[in-house]
């Protein structure tokens, strides 16, 4: 009950901040142009909070807060006084409702800036791209355990988040890639992964694992990081690689912490072999008793593994530029996810309010960083899907004002009415698809 209440009010949180960023945009171009702003409302439906401001615009906070909206004085909707007929909306230039209609997405962007600009600088943790287990495809390819990808189609890769967007987007196209990398005993090496070759259909969380790529943090080397206070701090070392407990082999931690778990036995040695300086040594350790925080008390023996975590972090100048080359990159993965729905049918891509509340609250728990992130690739995304030419979107509104300028005169009434049946339609039907894949994905 806790992670549904934590889920839905980082969805509120989410929501609420990009669409009244995305609407203050259009509203300060309004302004801009002189055209009367009837209603700013933050959320949809009654009235919560309402206060009319000096320039006569009604304030207001509705009821439901996923959404919001920009009302302004236009002759289309109700009969306009004639001393107000300069203020209206539909009176104004074209170009300048052009830009109005183009002021909501352009603000979504300069939000996602800003977003990935403040990230930069608190600092994004994550994982170095190491490669933990390989299986399937990725072991054909002549991947191990130990390699560090450099590089995929020569875009460089810093974090494993770089390479799972990668990965996924060659993936969901299944086109092969070539992947630089470096082996765990420092040479280089250039492998193709021939992901032409996956079968069945997929979505890019799914893509690492079909291709057969386990990061290091999910299967780490059976190597020491930490030792705690009350842990073998005199007998073991961090960087110290297990090689065998009571004669078994071990193979990654997991399996490390399997043995441990089916040898220890209360008030007696485990008998380890450690790789230390090239040179093995046997080491014995006594297994304690302790609460690794489930209420299931076992015996461990008090260490944990090596994990190479990498920071993304910038001062305010350098920074700057790093925001451009991330949503430049960020923005071509979003247009490419949008161009596969719409030309692949890859509708499994799409989440609906679930699979965004869900990740909006996955986001939070991993730290400021990461949902500054989260925050602005969904504002990218809010602010490309508004420019498609479908009717009701921005973009939409964008295709009316063009051909209105080629026409030399709007289009008819009749015309405008067909293009919002047709939109809602579209948007409609795509709302069912999100929907049905957060079905699934929770049943699943």
């Amino acid at each position: 009950m806790t992670a549904f209440i934590g889920s839905v009010w980082w969805l509120v949180v989410s929501i609420g901040i990009l669409v009244t960023f995305h609407e203050f945009g259009h509203f300060c171009i309004a302004r801009l142009f002189g055209v009367h702003v009837l209603r700013f409302s933050v959320g949809f439906g009654k009235p919560l909070l309402k206060r009319v401001g000096a320039d006569g615009t009604e304030y207001v906070v509705s009821a439901i807060p996923l959404g919001g909206y920009v009302k302004m004085l236009d002759e289309r909707e109700f009969e306009v006084d004639p001393a107000d007929l300069h203020r209206a909306h539909n009176r104004k230039p074209v170009w300048q409702r052009m830009a109005i209609a183009a002021a909501g997405p352009a603000f979504n962007f300069l939000l996602s800036f800003v977003l990935l600009w403040t990230m930069f600088v608190i600092g994004q943790p994550d994982y170095q791209p190491i490669v933990g287990k390989v299986q399937g495809l990725a072991a054909q390819a002549g991947f191990v355990a130990g390699d560090r990808l450099q590089g995929i189609n020569g875009q460089p890769v810093e974090t494993w988040t770089d390479a799972a967007m990668l990965l996924g987007s060659a993936a969901m196209d299944r086109r092969p890639v070539q992947v630089d990398v470096t082996r765990e005993d420092g040479g280089h090496a250039l492998r193709t992964l021939p992901l032409q070759q996956l079968t069945g259909s997929l979505d890019e969380g799914q893509a690492l694992g079909q291709i057969g790529l386990v990061p290091e943090q999910f299967a780490p080397p059976a190597v020491i990081g930490s030792i705690t206070a009350d842990g073998p701090v005199d007998r073991l070392h961090p960087g110290d690689r297990i090689l065998t407990v009571n004669g078994v082999a071990v193979a990654d931690f997991d399996h490390l912490a399997a043995q441990v778990h089916a040898q220890a036995r209360t008030g007696q040695l485990l008998q380890l072999t450690i790789e230390r300086a090239g040179q093995h040594l046997q080491v014995d350790v006594m297994p304690k008793l302790r609460d690794p925080g489930n209420g299931k008390p076992a015996l461990v023996i008090g260490i944990g593994p090596e994990l190479k975590t990498a920071l993304r972090h910038y001062g305010p100048v350098a920074a700057l530029g790093a925001s451009a080359s991330e949503m430049w990159r960020q923005t071509a993965a979003t247009a490419d996810m949008i161009r596969r729905i719409f030309t692949q049918g890859a509708t499994q891509d799409l989440s609906g309010p679930v699979g965004i509340a869900q990740a909006a609250s996955a986001s939070a728990q991993l730290g400021p960083a990461w949902f500054l992130f989260f925050l602005a690739i969904l504002s990218l995304s809010l602010g490309l899907i508004n420019l498609l030419p479908v009717p009701i979107l921005d973009g939409g509104h964008l295709l009316y004002y063009l051909i209105e300028l080629v026409k030399g005169r709007p289009l008819s009434e009749r015309s405008l009415a067909v293009g919002q049946y047709v939109g809602l339609v579209l948007l409609g039907g795509l709302m069912c698809v999100a929907f049905y894949n957060d079905l699934l994905r929770h049943a699943s």
